[in-house]
């Protein structure tokens, strides 16, 4: 087996970016470990709370296709760290000037700087690991979705808690900002750099941005993690105000609760899926949607259960169980996304991805979930989450159809 020219050096790579991953969901997932504190202070409406939530994801996903289009033509890890710098001090911000207006436009200046890093960052690892181990490593830079969000809800529950909601976010601001340097400072692979005969001096053109529309299994890829993304990100902002105010816990104990359960479902489903999608790929190369599909499918019911049970132990294991179902797919869908897109457009690929996911996705759920909650209560505004997981199914299984062909030409 012939060793991958970066071997040793795209471990450190891959820490160095899995780490600032994790502070990117600390620093986005605290708002919602501390909503019922803002609520509180402010006296706000669940709409109104969910109106912050969604100025993140507007700002997230209109600022990624511009950023995508950057980072197919400058440095990745220049703009990584310039990035990590605008989230860090604008998560920090909130913690030294108080308001509804500073911390609506804060969390909008996060957006920004997250979306900087998220639309480079899964082209340039995979480009410092050999292709047929795409799934494991993408599996393990995407641990940051669970681990990094339950870590956002349990500091932010303790220091919210202990300290008050301004010196979370201050706290959790501070770390991006001194890791800025070594992110500017990793040396970059040539794109494509994986993929046997590429080198990243492919032109680019108009035309094949165009062709990410074309492109079906990217399109139906896309779709899946749409579907997903509505669900999973309503489910994640609401989730703790729904233990506190169904089950009646306060909000420390909430917020241990859904992150320690979040870290173990997380890093056991995401690793899994990772395995298991490389695995099954090797057989079929609708490896990575099938192990998707079948993890949304079976997910669902145990969603359903989890929101609708009133026993609090019942509604816990089956929060576990439903992550761990439902977080099978975060390394074999991105990985798909790279599998069916060139090398030099896989910054945009991202770009538009992201955009989409979330402009119908998580950037409109949490302010539709809390309208929701307003007219029908949160148990059953959160329980019509189980739709869009049925759907993401669906589009799993409909993409699997163009996956083999779409692959052959990339």
């Amino acid at each position: 087996m012939n060793t991958h020219p970066w071997e040793r050096y795209s471990r450190y790579a891959l820490t160095l970016l899995l780490v600032v991953n994790l502070l990117n969901y600390i620093d986005r997932q605290i708002l919602y470990a501390v909503f019922p504190l803002i609520k509180s202070d402010f006296g706000l409406s669940d709409t109104l709370l969910g109106v912050l939530g969604s100025a993140f994801m507007i700002c997230y996903m209109v600022a990624a296709p511009a950023l995508g289009w950057l980072g197919d033509r400058l440095s990745r890890v220049k703009l990584s760290s310039a990035g990590l710098v605008l989230w860090s001090v604008a998560t920090a911000f909130p913690g030294i000037v108080t308001g509804y207006g500073p911390l609506f436009l804060a969390r909008m200046s996060v957006g920004i700087g997250e979306a900087s890093f998220g639309t480079v960052a899964p082209g340039l690892i995979s480009d410092y690991f050999p292709k047929e181990r795409r799934g494991r490593v993408l599996a393990l830079f995407y641990l940051a979705i669970p681990v990094g969000s339950a870590l956002g809800y349990i500091l932010g529950g303790i220091i919210g808690q202990q300290l008050g909601w301004q010196a979370a976010f201050l706290i959790v601001g501070i770390p991006g900002i001194l890791l800025a340097v070594p992110v500017w400072l990793l040396r970059e692979p040539p794109r494509g750099f994986s993929e046997s005969g590429i080198t990243g001096e492919t032109p680019r053109t108009k035309s094949r941005y165009r062709s990410l529309f074309t492109n079906r299994s990217y399109v139906t890829n896309t779709f899946a993690m749409t579907a997903m993304t509505f669900a999973l990100g309503g489910l994640a902002q609401w989730v703790p105000m729904f233990l506190c105010r169904i089950h009646h816990l306060d909000v420390a104990a909430g917020n241990l609760f859904f992150g320690g359960i979040t870290v173990l479902a997380g890093i056991t489903g995401t690793l899994t899926g990772g395995w298991l999608g490389d695995l099954y790929q090797k057989e079929n190369k609708r490896g990575y949607v099938n192990v998707s599909g079948w993890g949304f499918l079976l997910g669902t019911p145990i969603t359903i259960y989890a929101l609708a049970t009133d026993s609090l132990a019942g509604c816990l294991i089956a929060i576990f169980f439903a992550e761990f179902f439902l977080f099978l797919n975060t390394g074999p869908l991105n990985t798909v996304i790279v599998n069916v897109t060139p090398p030099d457009i896989r910054a945009m690929a991202f770009a538009v991805n992201i955009f989409v996911i979330h402009a119908l996705g998580d950037a409109i759920s949490p302010t539709i979930l809390g309208m929701l909650s307003d007219a029908w209560g949160l148990r059953n505004s959160l329980l019509t989450t189980s739709i869009a997981i049925v759907a993401a199914a669906i589009f799993c299984f409909l993409c699997g159809r163009f996956i083999e062909k779409d692959m052959e030409r990339i």
